[in-house]
């Protein structure tokens, strides 16, 4: 019996499962991840952002990075990166706070997301939006439909003390 090829697209979505998989343990995509990677680590991965902006957030100096169209990720319609973070030694402008991936539909769905970071510690809504929250700093928004994931934040480790949320199948 003679194996299939896989299918292009197929195996784009199983290269992504595999990075959702890496990526569980430490709340980091794509080598990103916040409290961690600089800006300089950002650029050396994801090239120059196709739009960068700079403010001020309570007397701080931060900046924006976003990776869309062209310089998206493959599977991605927008990667937003948050630059400027509090640390314990100080404030560090070049430090990751958090970023935001938008992915294309069914890029990440509601079994890839519970297969690659597990049973999520908190499960809520945001208006028709079902959210998970995972203490490792994962946020994830779900569709109207509950299976496509819509957006996914990470952010640095929330500490949380309630039992597991059990989600549905």
């Amino acid at each position: 019996m003679r194996a299939r090829p896989l299918r292009p697209g197929a195996l784009v979505v199983l290269l992504l499962v595999a990075v959702a998989v890496q990526a569980a343990a430490a709340a980091e995509w794509g080598t990103i991840q916040p409290g961690t990677s600089t800006m300089e680590a950002v650029r050396a991965r994801f090239g120059t952002a196709s739009k960068t902006s700079t403010q001020k957030q309570e007397g701080y100096d931060t900046a924006q990075w976003v990776y869309e169209g062209a310089t998206a990720p493959p599977g991605f319609v927008r990667l937003t990166v948050e630059f400027g973070l509090l640390t314990p030694l100080g404030y560090r402008a070049d430090l990751v706070r958090d970023f935001t991936l938008a992915p294309k539909p069914g890029v990440f769905n509601r079994k890839t997301i519970l297969n690659g970071w597990g049973t999520p510690a908190r499960i809520g809504r945001e208006g028709d939006l079902e959210v998970f929250l995972y203490a490792e700093g994962l946020l994830v928004y779900f569709g109207k439909d509950g299976w496509d994931a819509q957006v996914m934040v990470f952010t640095p480790p929330q500490p949380l003390t309630d039992e597991p949320a059990k989600p549905r199948p």
